[in-house]
C-alpha cells in the first residue's frame, strides 16, 4: 500500500531534543521506531539517522542530516494542530513560542475560537487552532 507521511529534517543534532519537547508537550505522541548514527556512518554517532514516531496519533519521520544544508524549516509548511481546550491552547504555544518567534500571537481571527502560529525553537512551525463551538 502506498503511504505519506510527512517528514522533518533537523540539522545539527537536533532531533532528539525535538522529539522529547513534542513527546511531553502532545498527547499520544512516542517513537515508534529509531535508528542512530553510528561511528564510522556519515552522521555524528548516536544522533538519528531516522526515526518513525506520532504526534497526536499521526507518524511521522525525521532525521538528523549528516550534512548542513543552505536551507531549513521554512513556516510555509507547518503542522496543523486542533486543541481541545483554550488553556492547553495557551500551555502548548507557550511551550512552543518559548525560545522561538511567533508568527501570529493568540487572538480570534475570525475563523475559530484562537489561533497562533509559532516557529518553534528548532524552526519548525505550528498552527495551534481551537475550532469554532
Amino acid at each position: 500500500m502506498t503511504t505519506a507521511r510527512p517528514f522533518l529534517m533537523f540539522q545539527q543534532g537536533n532531533a532528539q531534543a525535538a522529539l522529547e519537547l513534542y513527546f511531553d508537550t502532545f498527547p499520544d505522541s512516542r517513537m515508534v521506531h529509531v535508528e542512530h548514527w553510528e561511528p564510522g556512518e556519515p552522521g555524528p554517532a548516536g544522533t538519528i539517522k531516522v526515526a518513525t514516531f506520532t504526534l497526536c496519533g499521526r507518524e511521522y519521520l525525521c532525521s538528523d542530516s549528516p550534512m548542513t544544508h543552505d536551507f531549513d524549516f521554512t513556516p510555509s509548511i507547518s503542522i496543523y494542530v486542533d486543541m481541545d481546550s483554550l488553556a492547553e491552547l495557551e500551555r502548548v504555544f507557550g511551550i512552543l513560542s518559548e525560545g522561538g518567534e511567533v508568527l501570529m500571537p493568540l487572538d480570534d481571527y475570525g475563523f475559530s475560537q484562537r489561533f497562533g502560529w509559532v516557529n518553534d525553537r528548532f524552526g519548525v512551525s505550528w498552527q495551534l487552532n481551537l475550532p469554532a463551538g
